[in-house]
């Protein structure tokens, strides 16, 4: 076997940008560096970790100068978590670069005509403002303190957090997260002390063994409080001991459930939910409106936010009362239900059935009769004989996943040809490849950068787009 060469450690390196991905970029000569937990103006020496012949990968293991952009995280677990990787960025900068992510998208990706980019609009929490936290149990817990391997044996393994990048069988125990809004802290760190006391397995995700998978925390600007216990198995002693454990210690709890997974992955949507306790949905409220969210609805994570985002849809669509929407990749039917009392009728489409179900729920709690929503592949609904029994639209609002919109959809919307479109992204570079197939009958008027997650890379961005004479 040959011996590999040892990777080279890149020294004052200056940290020039922040990419998109959560990674800082330094360059050495021609050489690309990505580098986490940096900021942009740290002078750095970086031990590479991946090397390939345009770019590299590695982690700051010297500082030489400390950024003036820079802060000090409040965080204990910032470096470890993935979850906040601009933590250590003072806010201001934060936005700086994620709405550069914008227009750097437009410019390099898109390669078309657009206007200034707004100013991006700051989150009015920047902690503690997520409505949804969901942690998970391990049997292998990631060992900060780095104990002699002898002593492994003697240490209890089991932890209750997020994973680690990249490290589907790992979590970080965490002390204390600054995403949600106690009690979810205190939900969490009494869930876990009560597993301990027990002696309940932890899941193991290599073997697919463990009692214990995740815990679910939802609240609502209403005041409700969701909590779903996620186990491997019916064991209904321990769903009984824990969850009447939280019933007494939470009685703030409105919602209290649970999900027995006997799959060997995560995911929970295909899943039966039990309620043990309360109601078996929260209560969110955006501008007068009721929106029931169950267990396993989908709602923006940043309520205040979510509420300016679908406030500045709605105004970007500046609909008369005359007008037939599409509203793509409708989830719960949030935007569809926001903006239908401007329109003639919405029509919503989303892939899964029961946010469809939840959709109309919400048009039925709210008094709203002209929506009419539609569960399936976007790409085969939107078909000839679709637009022919429903009629083109006047506006389509489009908000789809991270990987942006299948070329065939962009291509039914412009054979639909409706006077604008509004189109909401979490990611700028897909809505620039999208958008680069629409401006030779589109010209973009408008684009409107939102932070919807203070300290990470990531960005909302809203395009108004206007029918070309």
């Amino acid at each position: 076997m040959k011996n590999r060469r040892p990777l080279p450690v890149y020294e004052h390196v200056e940290i020039l940008d922040a990419g998109s991905e959560g990674k800082s970029i330094g360059k050495v000569g021609e050489m690309v560096v990505f580098v986490p937990f940096v900021v942009p103006g740290d002078i750095v020496d970086v031990q590479v970790t991946r090397k390939k012949k345009n770019f590299a990968e590695g982690k700051a293991i010297l500082f030489h100068q400390y950024s003036d952009k820079r802060i000090v995280p409040f965080c204990k677990h910032f470096g470890l978590c993935g979850g906040c990787r601009w933590q250590g960025m003072k806010y201001e900068h934060q936005l700086f670069y994620k709405q550069k992510q914008v227009q750097d998208a437009f410019e390099r990706i898109g390669k078309f005509d657009f206007p200034e980019v707004l100013p991006i609009i700051p989150s009015p929490n920047i902690q503690h403002y997520r409505n949804k936290l969901e942690y998970s149990f391990s049997n292998k817990r990631w060992l900060v303190d780095g104990p002699l391997a002898q002593d492994l044996e003697n240490i209890d393994m089991r932890g209750l957090g997020f994973h680690l990048p990249l490290m589907f069988d790992r979590v970080l125990d965490l002390d204390e997260c600054y995403l949600q809004p106690e009690p979810s802290n205190q939900i969490r760190l009494f869930v876990h002390k009560l597993c301990l006391e027990a002696g309940y397995d932890y899941y193991d995700a290599r073997k697919y063994t463990g009692l214990m998978r995740n815990l679910l925390v939802r609240n609502s600007n209403t005041g409700d409080l969701m909590v779903v216990l996620v186990v491997g198995s019916r064991n209904e002693a321990a769903i009984e001991h824990i969850l009447s454990s939280l019933r007494i210690a939470f009685p703030m709890i409105t919602s209290l459930m649970y999900i027995v997974n006997e799959k060997t992955n995560d995911s929970i949507n295909d899943q039966v939910v039990e309620v043990y306790d309360g109601k078996p949905f929260m209560e969110e409220v955006m501008d007068g409106l009721t929106f029931r969210v169950g267990p396993l609805s989908f709602l923006q994570v940043n309520s205040p936010q979510s509420l300016r985002m679908y406030t500045i849809t709605r105004e970007y669509a500046d609909l008369q009362g005359n007008e037939l929407v599409w509203d793509l990749y409708t989830g719960t039917g949030t935007i569809a239900n926001f903006v239908a009392k401007n329109a003639l009728q919405v029509i919503g489409i989303e892939y899964l059935e029961s946010a469809v179900e939840d959709a109309r729920l919400n048009s039925a709690l709210n008094n709203i009769h002209n929506t009419e929503f539609f569960a399936g592949d976007i790409a085969k609904v939107l078909s000839v004989d679709f637009v022919a029994s429903h009629g083109k639209p006047d506006v389509v609002i489009t908000d789809p996943p991270r990987n942006g919109m299948h070329e065939s959809v962009v291509k039914q919307i412009l054979a639909a040809a409706p006077d604008k479109i509004v189109y909401i992204s979490c990611n700028p570079a897909t809505q620039a490849r999208d958008l680069a197939l629409m401006t030779d009958f589109y010209r973009i008027e408008k684009v409107q950068p939102l932070d919807m997650f203070p300290h990470t890379q990531h960005v909302e961005n809203i395009a108004l787009l206007v029918k070309k004479d």
